[in-house]
C-alpha cells in the first residue's frame, strides 16, 4: 500500500517527460484567413465554460451535507487539472484525431498535441484555440457525474475513474458526433454543444454510478442529514448560467448571428424551465424554493444545449418548460426507488439531455442554421427526429453500460466506497483531513 501512493506521481512525471521528448515544435503558425473577432469571442467563449466548472462545484457543494462540502467541490476541480493533462495527452487526439471506424480519433494524430499549433484553422479560429474551446467540455462532463456518487465515492478511485471516463466514453462520443467522419454526424445527428456528448453520457454513468455504489448509510431517517448551502446553491447556478453562454452561444464557433441566436435560447430556455419547476412544485401542493429555481433552470440550460443552434426563441421556452416538467416527475420519482443519486443528476442530466435530442428532432429548421439539411418532424421532416431516436438508444446503451464495465474495473483496481466509518465521519475529513467550521 506504501508503494502504490508513489504510482500517481510517476505516472505524472512520465507524462511530463514524454512532453519534452515528443517533437512539437511547430513549423509555422497559420495566419491566413485568421478572423480576430472570431479568435477574440472563442477564447472569451472557452473561458466561459471553464468557469461553469467552479459553478458546479458550488452548485452541488451547496447540496450535499456539511461533512462532504470540501470534497464535493474538489471533485468537480480536479477535473480542471486531470482532464487537461489528459486531453493534451491523448484525449483531443482521440476525439479528433484521424478517424478510426467512425468511432474513434487515432490516438498518435495529435499525441501530446504534436502538429496541432500549426494545424489549419478550423473555421477562422486557430486549430489551438478549437482544441482548448473543445477542453472546457471535456473537463465539466465527468465533473456532472459527482452529484450521483456524493458521500459515499473513494476520491482516488474517482481520479481513476474519470480517466477512464474520459478514455473510453467521452471521446469516442465527441469523435461519433463532431468529427465529420463520426458515425453520427454521418447519420445527420445535430449536437449543437453536447447534449449527446456531455448531458446524456454524464447523465447515464451518474445513474451507473449510483447503482454501483448503492445508498448511503445515512440517506434515509433520522441520521439524513440537510443541505449545507443553499446560497452556495445559488451562487453556483448563477455562474453555470453566465458560462453557459459561452457553451452554446461559442459552439458557433464565430461571433456570428447564429451565436447571438444561440445565446438567446439559452437565456430563455433556463428561464423558463425555472420557473416550469418551482410552479411544478407548487402544483404538488409544495412552496416556492430557491434550490427548486436552480435546480430547473440548470435543466433547461441542459435541453437547450443540443437545441441551441438550430432552433428559435419562440420554440427555447417550450425545450425549457416541457424538459423541466419531465426531470421534476424524474427526480420525485427516483426519491421512491432504491436508486440512490445523491443530487438528481440522471433526472437533471440523463433526462434534459435525453429531451434535448429529441426536441432537437422535432424542432431543428435550416432557417436558424443551413446545417439542418433534414427538417425537424414540426417543419415535415421525419429522418432527423427517426435518427435521433436511433442515436437516443444506441449512446445511452454506450454510456451506461460502458459506465458500469469502468465503475467494475475501477473498483477492481481502487475500492470505490469509502468505509461505513469514513462515510460516517464525512469525506472532508476522512479524504482529505480537511473540514468547514459547521462540520466539528
Amino acid at each position: 500500500m506504501q508503494k502504490t501512493r508513489f504510482i500517481p506521481l510517476i505516472i505524472l512525471l512520465a507524462i511530463s517527460v514524454i512532453g519534452i521528448l515528443v517533437p512539437s515544435t511547430p513549423a509555422s503558425m497559420v495566419t491566413e484567413g485568421l478572423d480576430t473577432g472570431d479568435t477574440a469571442w472563442i477564447i472569451v467563449a472557452a473561458a466561459f465554460v471553464l468557469l461553469m466548472t467552479p459553478g458546479l462545484a458550488y452548485f452541488y457543494g451547496g447540496m450535499v451535507n456539511h461533512k462532504n462540502v470540501i470534497s464535493t467541490m474538489l471533485q468537480s476541480f480536479i477535473c480542471m487539472g486531470v482532464i487537461s493533462v489528459m486531453w493534451v495527452f491523448v484525449g483531443y487526439s482521440l476525439a479528433f484525431g484521424e478517424d478510426i471506424g467512425g468511432f474513434v480519433g487515432n490516438p498518435f494524430t495529435h499525441f501530446m498535441f504534436r502538429g496541432v499549433l500549426e494545424a489549419p484553422l478550423v473555421g477562422t479560429i486557430p486549430a489551438a484555440l478549437f482544441a482548448f474551446f473543445q477542453l472546457k467540455f471535456a473537463v465539466i462532463t465527468p465533473a456532472l457525474i459527482t452529484g450521483s456518487m456524493a458521500e459515499r465515492v473513494n476520491f482516488r478511485s474517482y481520479v481513476l475513474f474519470i480517466v477512464l471516463f474520459c478514455v473510453f466514453i467521452y471521446t469516442p462520443l465527441a469523435h461519433m458526433t463532431w468529427h465529420a467522419d463520426g458515425i453520427l454526424a454521418k447519420m445527420g445527428v445535430l449536437d449543437f454543444a453536447g447534449g449527446t456528448v456531455v448531458h446524456m453520457s454524464a447523465g447515464w454513468a451518474a445513474l451507473a454510478g449510483a447503482i454501483y455504489l448503492k445508498k448511503r448509510n445515512a440517506h434515509f431517517g433520522e441520521n439524513s442529514l440537510p443541505p449545507a448551502n443553499i446560497p452556495f446553491v445559488l451562487l453556483g447556478t448563477g455562474l453555470l448560467w453566465f458560462g453557459w453562454f459561452g457553451f452554446n452561444a461559442g459552439s458557433a464557433l464565430a461571433a456570428s448571428t447564429l451565436a447571438v441566436s444561440a445565446f438567446a435560447v439559452t437565456n430563455t430556455a433556463a428561464a423558463a424551465a425555472g420557473l416550469a419547476w418551482i410552479l411544478t412544485d407548487v402544483a404538488n401542493g409544495k412552496k416556492v424554493s430557491a434550490l427548486g429555481f436552480c435546480i430547473g433552470a440548470v435543466v433547461g440550460l441542459v435541453a437547450i444545449t443540443p437545441a441551441a443552434g438550430f432552433v428559435t426563441v419562440p420554440v427555447s421556452i417550450f425545450i425549457g418548460a416541457s424538459a423541466s416538467l419531465v426531470s421534476n416527475l424524474v427526480a420525485h420519482f427516483g426519491k421512491k426507488t432504491a436508486i440512490d443519486d445523491t443530487l438528481d443528476v440522471f433526472a437533471c442530466h440523463g433526462v434534459g439531455g435525453m429531451a434535448g435530442m429529441l426536441l432537437t428532432g422535432i424542432f431543428a429548421t435550416s432557417t436558424i442554421n443551413e446545417a439542418v439539411t433534414s427538417p425537424g418532424l414540426a417543419y415535415g421532416g421525419t429522418e432527423l427526429f427517426v435518427n435521433h431516436l436511433i442515436a437516443l438508444v444506441g449512446v445511452s446503451a454506450f454510456a451506461f453500460f460502458g459506465s458500469l464495465l469502468l465503475l467494475k474495473i475501477t473498483d477492481l483496481i481502487l475500492p470505490l466506497r469509502v468505509s461505513t466509518e469514513d462515510e460516517a465521519v464525512g469525506l472532508d475529513i476522512s479524504q482529505h483531513d480537511e473540514f468547514l467550521l459547521e462540520a466539528v
